[in-house]
């Protein structure tokens, strides 16, 4: 599986790509920031995080994009930022067909260090660990876009066995009602 992990902000997007399969080891395929002045205007911005994020699609074909889920923070300003970045994230995967797949923060941390509550230090040393790379990808949001697509690949198995035994029983509730 290819994914493309995507920590959504409007300075910095961070996205990278991890390919494998769950058990086994990982490959980063990439990493990078989509970065836009923070002084431009906020369409211009979102545009060129749109035309960044449609070059890594163009250029890595993922298979699925996992976007960090935007959470309430105290500053009203940035999270709606995050989200407007978010939702480009979503709307460039969607237009080509690609599922999306958003993970919460602690989700990712938790997956790939083992606590929810791991700092940014943390992330970066177990990212660096899991994708055998010299050094912590820099910056932060570059290693938490890899965070993102390696939780993903991680538990898609056990997504994917929840969903399809939810859609059973429905079914079955369906058949009997």
């Amino acid at each position: 599986m290819r994914v493309l992990g995507v920590d959504p902000g409007l300075t910095r997007c961070g996205v990278g790509v991890v390919e494998g399969v769950a058990g086994r080891p990982l490959t980063m395929l990439g990493v990078g920031v989509v970065r836009t002045p923070a002084d431009a205007d906020i369409g211009h911005r979102l545009v060129a995080i749109e035309r960044g994020l449609e070059e890594w699609l163009d250029e890595h074909r993922p298979e699925l994009v996992a976007v960090e889920r935007v959470f309430s923070q105290h500053n009203v300003r940035t999270v709606m930022g995050t989200a407007q970045a978010s939702a480009v994230a979503m709307l460039c995967a969607s237009r080509r067909g690609i599922p999306v797949a958003l993970h919460t923060p602690s989700e990712v941390k938790a997956a790939v260090t083992g606590s929810g509550r791991a700092d940014k230090a943390q992330v970066g040393a177990m990212v660096t660990r899991l994708l055998r790379l010299a050094a912590p990808p820099k910056p932060a949001d570059a290693a938490d876009a890899l965070a993102l697509a390696i939780c993903h690949i991680w538990r898609a198995p056990a997504q994917n066995r929840l969903q399809q035994a939810v859609a059973a029983q429905l079914a079955s509730k369906g058949r009997t009602a």
